[in-house]
């Protein structure tokens, strides 16, 4: 089929989807239309509407309450002005309007629309009508405007939607929402940015308050403390850019750039060079930040203080002039101060990058090995005792893990008794924050997944196939395509043994080497490592290796198996193996075809004879489950997976895989949240690579790809 003839079927999907949208916005859509119909019909898409004789008819504030146009609070909302204002109302619609429609409804999303236009419109002209008495010169000039616009109704809708968010970034958003409501309101004081802060101010408390939108409230974790005051520092010194750089008129008077160059220049060039330490944590950042915000909250309030005695002396002519020069940014530091103050705990990080390790004590690979025998562990847990891995000790146990990229990544379930798993990776996710590392597990269990720490996300990377041996036979017609292999294998004089390959000749260990140089010289890439094993791995003398050999001694192919521990008995009988874990899988070019499904057929007899459990076929990574949920994580990871697919085959490997007829089990990446996902994948990645360059990922990736 050409290209041409495909189009209209793709075209037909994508319109149905489109269609599917837009059914589930329809308060969101007839109000867009409203406004563009309103700004055809009246010429406000071209024209500033406070040029027009309707203006005065249709805008609200308290020159049309007090002249009794109450109704401007209807037809307000239907006129965008000026046309300019569009690029910011249509995707404030969207993003506001829109997705509290999409998350909670029609009816509730005009309500909230309605209720939160009404609201801000109202308060923000009862404080004017409060103030306006006074000889305040904005509050009289802002008293006299005039508004349109239906953005203050699509800040509630947004907040209410904010608050539907899950932890943590429910608490991300509310701040920064907040903070944008607090530079409206002190830096730009126009009517409608009052009436942006009130509909923000009135919407944050009323969510809430109400009983759907409540959550239990706890205390932040370092994390979050650090990310607090990280992005304190970032409004801080916006805030002061806007002082430096743009002229304005607020309710705190007139801004004038020059006097405070050399201050607000200081302070923005610290804050540049700290920031990011206050994020990791170093301990020198919270230092040199909590200095700075001593010292501009000292002067905020050595400015006040000083104000009778300029006024007296004739200095200044009026407070307002004074006091809006030091008290917004003086609020601001006080703030920041008091977080530095109480979360002093979430900064221990060394400033050198040298002491950011893990501090591990007490725990070598031997021990580990000891503890993995009596602790028993999941089908990878043999994995732990592979270099570089190191050990975080957890009472008579250890959590494996890697560091990469400022990453600790843990592999696998933690290495402890049953039901302490939930307590072992709370101690890994702090040893790791304290040390200014970013947490994560990869290949966790449905236990560790169960007992992740609270608010900490999960998703399926991986799916290990596990073939039982109690009664394992090659029989029926769903193994027909193995047993056709073995019998094969006989025809042709392909014999099978397993064999510890430490104890091999050297000839036969020479092959094996020279069958994975061949096959890792195809991929163009260095050996994946990790949770890929290579010849050094099967050289382990608790590693069994499955050969193929012919009568004259070749050898066609060769897998290794890893030894899984059950836990030792509570009646002091001895560790034992429970089951093996299939890792290395190598085949000679030009030799017996259909070599891998022998092996595996026949180690999964030769350990069905001896008495274990089961076999892991591993599992292939970035693959998961078709009929698991797929969020937008998930979908992420299955795009990654298929530019990959051509380097590595993992998909290939998985359907290889179903030729056993394996049980599932789901395999997980445990983080914080989606913000470390960045990082997480740089830091898997050198994981997996860690002896290729950039270059090397770069060519392969194209050639993979076919470019």
């Amino acid at each position: 089929m050409t290209s041409t003839d495909s189009e209209p079927g793709t075209a037909r999907p994508r319109a149905l989807t489109w269609l599917a949208f837009w059914r589930r916005l329809p308060f969101t859509l007839a109000l867009l239309l409203a406004l563009l119909v309103a700004g055809l019909i009246f010429g406000t898409l071209g024209a500033s509407a406070a040029r027009l004789p309707l203006y005065d008819q249709v805008a609200t504030g308290l020159p049309a309450f007090r002249e009794g146009r109450w109704i401007t609070l209807l037809t307000s909302p239907f006129f965008v002005d000026p046309p300019i204002q569009w690029a910011l109302t249509a995707p404030l619609l969207l993003a506001g309007v829109g997705w509290a429609e999409w998350r909670f409804g029609s009816l509730r999303a005009i309500a909230v629309f309605v209720i939160g236009h009404v609201s801000a419109v109202l308060v923000t002209a009862g404080l004017l009508a409060l103030v306006s008495a006074t000889d305040w010169e904005w509050a009289a000039r802002v008293a006299a405007e005039r508004d349109l616009g239906p953005s203050a109704g699509a800040f509630a809708c947004l907040v209410f939607a904010l608050a539907a968010l899950p932890s943590p970034w429910r608490l991300r958003a509310r701040f920064a929402l907040g903070a944008w409501a607090m530079i409206e309101l002190l830096y730009i004081g126009q009517l409608e940015s009052i009436e942006h802060s009130v509909a923000i101010g009135l919407a944050l408390v009323v969510s809430g308050l109400i009983p759907a939108f409540r959550h239990r409230a706890s205390r932040p974790s370092s994390r979050e403390w650090r990310l607090l005051a990280f992005a304190g520092l970032v409004l801080i010194g916006v805030v002061q850019l806007i002082d430096l750089l743009i002229p304005y008129d607020g309710p705190l008077g007139r801004n004038d750039p020059l006097p405070s160059l050399l201050d607000i220049a200081i302070d923005v060039v610290i804050i540049v060079f700290i920031a990011n330490g206050v994020r990791q944590g170093v301990r020198a950042a919270w230092l040199v930040a909590l200095i700075l915000a001593a010292f501009n909250v000292f002067t905020a309030l050595l400015g006040v203080a000083l104000v009778a005695w300029l006024l007296g002396a004739g200095i200044i002519d009026s407070p307002i002039a004074l006091l809006g020069l030091v008290l917004p940014e003086g609020a601001l530091w006080l703030a920041l101060l008091i977080v530095l103050i109480i979360a002093r705990g979430a900064f221990r990080v060394p400033l050198r990058k040298s002491r950011r390790a893990l501090k591990v004590q007490g725990v070598d690979r031997a021990e580990a090995l000891e503890r993995l025998h009596r602790h028993g562990g999941g089908t990878i847990s043999w994995m732990t005792s592979w270099p570089p891995n190191r050990y975080l000790p957890v009472d008579d146990g250890f959590v494996a893990f890697q560091s990469y990229a400022g990453v600790a990544i843990a592999l696998g379930d933690p290495i402890v008794a049953a039901g302490d798993e939930g307590a072992a990776l709370l101690r890994f996710a702090r040893s790791a924050e304290r040390a200014g590392l970013v947490p994560c597990v990869f290949s966790a269990g449905e236990a560790s997944a169960a007992a992740r720490p609270t608010g900490w996300r999960s998703v399926i990377v991986a799916e290990d196939t596990i073939v039982d041996l109690p009664g394992f036979e090659l029989s029926g017609k769903r193994w027909q395509p193995v047993r056709t292999s073995v019998n094969r294998a006989a025809r042709e004089g392909i014999a099978f043994r397993m064999c510890t390959l430490a104890d091999e000749p050297w000839n036969v260990l020479a092959q094996v080497r020279a069958i994975s140089e061949q096959w890792t010289g195809d991929k163009g890439l260095p050996e994946m490592r990790f949770t890929l094993g290579t010849v050094d791995e099967a050289l382990d003398p608790e590693t069994r290796v499955g050969i193929a050999v012919d009568a004259d001694g070749s050898l066609h192919g060769v897998t290794s198996w890893l030894p899984v521990y059950g836990a030792a008995g509570a009646d002091g009988s001895a560790p034992r193996v429970v089951g093996w874990t299939l890792d290395l899988m190598r085949r000679r070019d030009g030799g017996f075809g259909p070599v891998m499904e022998f092996l595996i057929a026949s180690s999964a007899m030769h350990f069905a004879e001896e008495g274990y459990e089961f076999l892991s076929l591993s599992g292939a990574p970035l693959v998961r489950p078709e009929e698991a949920e797929a969020g937008p994580v998930d979908r992420l990871l299955e795009r990654i997976g298929e530019l990959i697919e051509p380097l590595y085959g993992f998909r290939s490997l998985h359907r290889f895989k179903q030729k056993f007829n394996p049980r599932a089990e789901p395999l997980h990446l445990l983080f914080r949240d989606e913000g470390d996902l960045p990082r997480i994948a740089m830091g898997l990645t050198r994981a997996y690579l860690p002896d290729a360059s950039l270059r090397d990922l770069i060519s392969s990736a194209t050639a993979g790809t076919g470019a």
